[in-house]
């Protein structure tokens, strides 16, 4: 009897040997595997993956960050006794904010290609730089016009320095203000400079930030054991 029920145990059902230890074996090699990739490197890849799009909350907390931002700057720039500033000071706060400006993007880019959001890091990255870049050169008319009155044909407020700024960005041009003197002539035309650099370097930059900050989230991470990257066994 003891021989049979051995013999039994080891045929399994069917008659077939060794079917019954078998079927065990595979039943948990899979079940074994399946909890390897939801607990390893390859499931956190895989998260990553699909969650390409930003939350509400994610989306939200960008927005209220940029309007506190671009809020803050604008605040600033009203407050500023401009018209109690050298016209020298002026300048040198020109240079030093616009170096300023070339480090923010540059750190930007950093950010933009490491965050979980490339695309949405990279509009709050516009969204908060750009207002910056204008409002330097605004206050640099405001404080032009207040130390020589012929420097735009009359003295520009905080209103008309950005007004001026922004046309002078645009390349619109309306005429209605216009750079009289040599010193703000100067400054205009840095400006035109400055202008296309951002719009043909920076934003191309940004663009391609974007670009390797996705396909860094995209890259899957190796898999330990599985017979690539640095984590496979020497024989």
């Amino acid at each position: 009897m003891d021989d049979d029920e051995e013999r039994g145990g080891a045929e399994g059902r069917g008659g077939r040997p060794g079917l019954a230890r078998a079927g065990l074996v595979v039943c948990r090699r899979p079940r074994e595997t399946a909890v390897a990739i939801m607990t390893g490197p390859a499931s956190t890849a895989l998260q990553d993956q699909v969650a390409v799009r930003p939350s509400s909350r994610h989306v939200a907390q960008t927005v209220l960050r940029v309007a506190g931002t671009v809020t803050g700057l604008f605040v600033l720039y009203a407050l500023l006794p401009l018209d109690r500033v050298s016209e020298p000071a002026a300048i040198t706060m020109l240079v030093i904010g616009l170096a300023a400006f070339v480090t923010l993007v540059a750190f930007q880019v950093r950010w933009i290609i490491r965050s979980r959001f490339p695309g949405l890091r990279a509009v709050e990255a516009l969204a908060t730089s750009i207002p910056f870049f204008l409002l330097l050169f605004a206050s640099t008319y405001v404080v032009l016009s207040a130390q020589s009155a012929g420097s735009f044909g009359g003295p520009l407020s905080h209103t008309d320095g950005l007004y001026f700024t922004v046309t002078v960005f645009s390349t619109v041009g309306f005429g209605d203000i216009t750079a009289k003197t040599e010193t703000a002539r100067l400054v205009v035309t840095g400006q035109m400079l400055a202008d296309l650099i951002v719009l043909g370097v920076a934003l191309r930059v940004i663009v391609g930030a974007v670009r390797r900050g996705r396909q860094r989230r995209s890259t899957p991470a190796a898999v330990p054991g599985s017979g690539t990257g640095d984590d496979e066994p020497s024989s």
